[in-house]
């Protein structure tokens, strides 16, 4: 396996990938220096056998350009897996101004199956896929070349052992009749404005998103080419009338997020 850092390398692997009915994804990302995450790693694997069926994607690469994989994340009729995907949703839509369709994320299906609310990733992969994490390289610097082989093995980790677990999970929502459910749980999003004291949660299905929330793809300051929502005193309204989830301190917010 070798990391991906050409347009043309993306693009065989992305195009294979959409072979088949599902990709399981995540992301390594920086955050201290700046608003926008900053986006150092992508892991993506497809259900196969082989050294194949599993890449990292490095999107600070001079030689790579990300459509190959926007575009994936665009097509609808290969599912998108992640763990507890709200950040990486984020990024993807900072990035591109579109929400990946559709996707399963196996924290929320882990709830409906019984493992507790927002369990972690590891605990799935020791009761499910019965392997070991070694999370030495969970807190490193991401952003910095080349990457170790601790970083590389541990960044694998998060998509290879993702895929039993959500060949498990789905089975386990298949057979309690629950998928309709939990799909809709998927398309639920959750986003705040921030104030002096206080954070305003709101709760908006996906399909929503892009029609009430304005979106920007303009170019910002220190974050070339993400973008930002735009609400102004019409929408802003809208929404604290129709998506308005929960108002909270930053300590509250805080034990919200835990």
């Amino acid at each position: 396996m070798s990391i991906i850092d050409t347009t043309q390398d993306l693009e065989a692997f992305c195009l294979a990938a959409a072979n088949y009915p599902y990709v399981t994804i995540d992301t390594e990302f920086m955050r201290d220096k700046t608003y926008y995450a900053k986006l150092c790693l992508i892991q993506i694997a497809y259900p196969e056998k082989g050294k194949n069926s599993f890449a990292l994607i490095d999107p600070l690469s001079e030689k790579l350009s990300l459509k190959p994989f926007f575009d994936l994340l665009a097509n609808e009729s290969v599912l998108k897996v992640l763990h507890s995907g709200r950040q990486d949703l984020e990024i993807f839509f900072n990035k591109t101004g579109v929400l990946p369709k559709p996707i399963f994320d196996t924290q929320i299906a882990a709830m409906v199956c019984g493992f507790g609310d927002q369990v972690a990733y590891e605990t799935l992969v020791n009761q499910i896929a019965e392997k070991k994490i070694d999370k030495s390289s969970r807190f490193t610097d991401w952003s910095k070349r080349p990457l170790s082989d601790k970083q590389i093995n541990y960044a694998l980790t998060d998509v290879t052992y993702l895929r039993p677990i959500y060949e498990k999970l789905k089975d386990e929502i298949n057979n309690s009749n629950r998928l309709s459910w939990v799909k809709e749980e998927f398309d639920i999003l959750f986003y705040g404005v921030f104030f002096k004291d206080m954070v305003l949660i709101f709760k908006v299905h996906s399909d929503d998103i892009g029609k009430e929330m304005k979106y920007s793809n303009k170019q910002h300051r220190g974050n070339t080419g993400e973008g930002q929502f735009h609400l102004n005193r019409q929408t802003f309204k809208h929404h604290l009338d129709y998506h308005l989830f929960k108002t909270l301190t930053y300590g509250e917010l805080l034990e919200w997020l835990k």
